[in-house]
This record gives C-alpha cells, structure tokens and sequence, in this order.
C-alpha cells in the first residue's frame, strides 16, 4: 500500500523521503480503515488445530 500511495516515484533526499512518510503515515491513521475479516476463530481453531493441538 505504501509503494502506491507515496512511494510511487523518484524521491530526491533522505529527508524528503522522511517527510513523505511521515505526512502518509499521518494520513493513514487518521483515516482508521476497517477491516472485515472472514475467516473467524471458530474457522481457525478448525482449520489449525494441527498447529495449535489442545494441551
């Protein structure tokens, strides 16, 4: 998501570059997307249980 959103062209300086990401990062937080997850704790505790046997 970074590559895309900011880092998608050629950046002069070290601190041009930090100024960057930091206003991106900014941005990114302030923005608190949400994620809708599919796959439940009920799911994994299925599809994982050979990694995470009961003890």
């Amino acid at each position: 998501m970074l590559t895309r959103q900011c880092l998608d062209r050629r950046i002069e300086d070290l601190e041009s570059l930090g100024a960057e990401l930091a206003a991106w990062q900014r941005q990114t937080n302030a923005d608190q997307r949400q994620v809708q997850w599919h796959f439940t704790t009920d799911d994994a505790r299925i599809k994982l249980r050979h990694l995470f046997p009961n003890t």
